[in-house]
């Protein structure tokens, strides 16, 4: 018996919509990134892009367990001497972007590389309840129910 790897060809994409209001960030990050990559299937092949592309809703309703909300840090660099810069949850998500924290907790989950940004960009955030993809029939996953600390009130 032979290995089964499956083409680029013969993968279907589904729409799967995520409500992410009340959610842990890492949780639904590393659910987020399973379905990106595929490995929620049988025919998980790992050079291919064969997960679903994913909407996630109300990423500003977010929420970050222990006191992360105001002590985790994101840093980038300007590119000069001395240029370390550092932004916390706390203002990142009262700001003008607060899907940006879903975005690179995603990201940093995925391997990076041609294929981990192609599988990047089959995720859709959105600060509010409103997306523009209703014409795809997106399918609700209900994270909340998959397990009890996936919420946090």
């Amino acid at each position: 018996m032979s290995t089964f790897s499956a083409k680029p060809a013969e993968i279907e994409k589904k729409w799967v919509l995520i409500d992410a209001e009340g959610l842990v960030v890492g949780r639904l990050a590393s659910i987020i990134a399973l379905r990106l990559r595929g490995k929620h299937l049988p025919i998980f092949t790992p050079h291919v892009d064969c997960g679903d592309n994913i909407i996630v809703i109300n990423a500003e309703k977010v929420v970050f367990t222990g006191k992360k909300r105001q002590d985790k840090s994101y840093f980038w660099h300007t590119g000069y001497p001395g240029g370390i810069k550092e932004r916390k949850a706390r203002t990142i998500l009262e700001g003008r972007f607060p899907n940006r924290i879903i975005e690179k907790a995603v990201e940093r989950m995925l391997p990076r590389g041609p294929l981990g940004r192609k599988q990047l960009g089959n995720l859709r955030v959105y600060a509010g309840t409103e997306h523009p993809h209703t014409a795809q029939q997106p399918a609700t996953l209900d994270v909340a129910a998959l397990n009890t600390k996936n919420v946090r009130n």
